[in-house]
């Protein structure tokens, strides 16, 4: 959510903004949240005097009692209880408007960055970096699924049978593997320097509208019937939610912290062989990191959680890319975002395995998350980075991995987590 004094002084940057993010239907939102702004200063105003009159009424009526002025005193309390009233209908309806006012800026997204590509969906991302050199094997690389049931590692069947399409059993090694790429990343973050947590898994209405779009809650969330609660997409989530309504000491900033935790997602369509087997699925695990900071070091931290990402995947041998999001292709409250995309030999081209954000103050805002400064309380910025979600990660792993007779390499990282096993059979 953006600050209303800046609809206020230059709403043409709100409306460039829109254009730039291709959303033009959005453009009547600027002028309905300044009309209902408008209205909501001018009832504040109204109840601002009528407060002011209650004072010095109340004083002449002290005045005209005393000086034995019966009848004057009674006409004064009859203007008293009927600015009263009127007072009550300001406030009820100053509540009504400010209520609708906080609905419409909530789909008003957040400014871009100035370096964002402006473009109208993720196929006019830019690429920035690569890391490592992308290699094919001289052998076919069969795909993930094929690979991972030779390896005893996955039971997709028994899976649609206990719960649908978008779930999966992992078993063996696979599992194993599973676990320690989890445990290597939690470990990574924690020698950076970041707090390991473990959020809850479920959060109220009042979270989820404060980290994600109406429209993003419509297409990710399971809503657990009967109760105001959901199921976490992301614990990012959970984590950002932590600090709802709380105005933090500025010696705490910065908050550098990593969670674990499962996902789940409505993950709606598919998208081709490729996107099938574990590529979108409706419950995985995940690696996140979270920093809540002052503003001006968000954009400082961006650039150090998404070289994490590509940092964790080269140290395990994973060829991968950084790709600047476009206008476009940003969720409403990002102010910038890349993807870490990994190489994939089979298809001969990089995919998603995890996105970085910095949302600068959009979710505070929303939250309310705020921190104390010699010249009052501030918003915080907040940021978000995958470090690595396995489901993704094991198609990268297997295929970059994959050896001529089937079996797959375990890089020197994970051993100790694979108690010393240098190959998968």
């Amino acid at each position: 959510m953006i600050d209303i004094a800046i609809l206020r002084s230059d709403p043409d940057r709100v409306r460039e903004n829109l254009k730039k993010k291709f959303q033009d239907h959005k453009l009547p939102l600027v002028d309905e949240a300044l009309a209902l702004d408008g209205k909501r200063r001018a009832l504040q105003t109204e109840g601002d005097s009528l407060r002011a009159a209650r004072n010095t009424l109340s004083k002449q009526i002290g005045v005209l009692m005393r000086e034995k002025k019966t009848q004057e005193a009674d006409a004064v309390k009859v203007q008293v209880n009927a600015n009263a009233a009127r007072l009550a209908e300001i406030e009820k309806e100053t509540e009504e408007v400010s209520e609708q006012l906080k609905a419409v800026m909530m789909r008003i997204p957040n400014f871009i960055c100035a370096e964002t590509p402006i473009g109208k969906d993720d196929s006019e991302n830019v690429e920035r970096k690569r890391f490592l050199e992308p290699k094919t094997p001289d052998f076919e690389i069969p795909y993930h699924l094929e690979i991972l049931e030779k390896l005893n590692g996955i039971d997709i069947d028994s899976a649609r049978r206990t719960s649908g399409q978008g779930f999966y059993y992992l078993t063996g090694d696979i599992a194993r593997l599973h676990s320690a790429v989890l445990a290597y990343a939690r470990d990574f973050m924690i020698n950076k320097g970041f707090t390991y947590c473990i959020p809850p898994y479920m959060i109220r209405s009042s979270v989820v509208s404060g980290v994600m779009s109406f429209e993003e809650m419509d297409g990710m969330m399971y809503k657990i019937e009967g109760e105001d609660l959901y199921l976490i997409g992301t614990s990012e989530h959970s984590m950002i939610g932590r600090f709802m309504g709380q105005t933090l000491d500025e010696k705490q900033l910065p908050l550098t912290l990593t969670s674990y935790s499962p996902c789940f997602r409505k993950e709606k369509g598919a998208h081709g062989i490729e996107e099938r087997g574990i590529y979108r699925i409706h419950q995985f695990e995940k690696q996140e990191m979270i920093v809540i900071c002052k503003p001006e070091e968000s954009e400082a931290w961006y650039e150090k959680l998404w070289q994490y990402t590509v940092e964790l995947f080269v140290s395990m041998g994973i060829p991968v890319r950084q790709l600047e999001c476009c206008s476009g292709d940003l969720a409403d409250l990002k102010y910038r975002s890349c993807d870490v995309e990994a190489w994939s030999p089979r298809q001969q081209k990089y995919f998603e395995v995890g996105p970085c954000s910095n949302l600068t103050d959009a979710q505070a805002r929303r939250l309310n998350i705020r921190y104390k400064t010699d010249k009052g309380a501030v918003y915080a910025h907040t940021l978000n980075n995958t470090v690595v979600a396995p489901p993704r990660m094991l198609i990268a792993f297997v295929e970059n991995h994959l050896n001529a007779d089937g079996s797959v390499d375990i890089p020197e990282v994970l051993r100790p987590y694979m108690g010393g096993k240098e190959k998968i059979v």
